[in-house]
């Protein structure tokens, strides 16, 4: 019999994913920790393993080389996988694959969600009204502002739909030009300077890469304007936290809404305690809808590898240097 280890806590609460794995004749090994496994606990689970369903667990080329013997994939429960070692899977034989699109309107609605949140400075006021008061606190519109986004990919692409509804303009950086959203939305493509330059907010959904990562740093920040707000629902690692830390205590720009950090829970509150400053604990895709078509793709993925068929959403090993 065919065994799957299935990570994510929320995978099991798709009914109709966890049907396939039975109906094709797996086992199927749960996360009942209730938390990401590490790498000792991960070595253990994958031994004898067909397949891997994994989340936000670090899996690590020490882990992939466990479960090597028998291992036809790591099938990601989401797009982002730098916590997945490409360039050790590829090397013993294992694809990776990744769930595109399932989580895409989910991290776009949470996007919109903290550009409000932050732009109305709601949970403040919230928390205020809870303690008994009745303090109020101005806020700004999204309307007639500047959104930049950076990186205009299918999140991307989302986002604006949804910024052109608010009666946003949007400029964006992105590597590759869309004509459809320049036809159908407007967007003006722009350079990343002066994308940080005219932005009132800016929102990133760029891959966690050797030429983004610390993108968002002094020299960036200052060439923000007073009245930026930073959107980070994309990876941690885009952002040198010190540095958006004295941004923000600073006024040099004004608030920022945050799902996504360098170390996660967060290595110290310093950031997440400023009062222009709204956090989540990385839950773009943490959505009902968005759990129930990561986990079909994902099942899929697996059942596929186990019946020796190619993955039809593979992730491609880094070409090294």
């Amino acid at each position: 019999m065919p065994k799957v280890v299935a990570l994510p806590r929320s995978f099991s609460r798709s009914e109709e994913a966890k049907e396939m794995l039975l109906q094709a004749g797996f086992e199927v090994i749960w996360n009942t920790e209730g938390r990401p496994l590490n790498e000792a606990e991960l070595i253990e689970v994958i031994k004898g393993a067909d397949a891997l369903i994994t989340g936000i667990d670090e899996v690590t080329a020490k882990v992939l080389e466990a479960g090597a013997p028998t291992l036809k994939v790591v099938a990601k429960y989401g797009v982002g996988y730098d916590n997945i070692d490409v360039e050790a899977a590829s090397r013993l034989g294992i694809p990776v694959t990744i769930t595109p699109g399932a989580p895409t309107r989910s991290v776009a609605e949470l996007a919109l969600t903290l550009m409000l949140s932050v732009a109305r400075h709601i949970p403040q006021m919230n928390a205020g009204v809870r303690d008994g008061g009745w303090g109020r606190t101005t806020g700004t519109e999204l309307g007639d502002k500047v959104l930049g986004v950076v990186g205009l990919g299918a999140i991307g692409a989302e986002v604006v739909k949804r910024a052109v509804a608010f009666d946003m303009k949007v400029i964006a950086y992105d590597a590759f030009v869309r004509q459809d959203m320049i036809d159908k939305y407007g967007v003006q493509y722009v350079t990343l300077q002066e994308l940080y330059a005219q932005s009132d907010f800016i929102t990133l959904h760029a891959p966690a890469i050797p030429e983004t990562v610390g993108m968002i740093n002094k020299e960036s920040l200052a060439q923000m304007k007073k009245n930026a707000i930073l959107i980070n629902t994309a990876r941690g690692d885009l952002v040198v936290e010190q540095d958006l830390f004295e941004a923000l205590s600073s006024g040099q720009i004004a608030g920022a809404g945050l799902d996504t950090f360098v170390q996660e829970p967060p290595a110290t509150l310093d950031i997440v305690g400023l009062p222009n400053v709204v956090t989540s604990p990385h839950v773009g895709s943490n959505t009902v809808e968005a759990g129930y078509r990561m986990a079909k793709m994902a099942a899929e993925e697996a059942i596929r590898a186990v019946n020796g068929e190619a993955p039809k959403f593979p992730v491609k090993a880094p070409v090294s240097k």
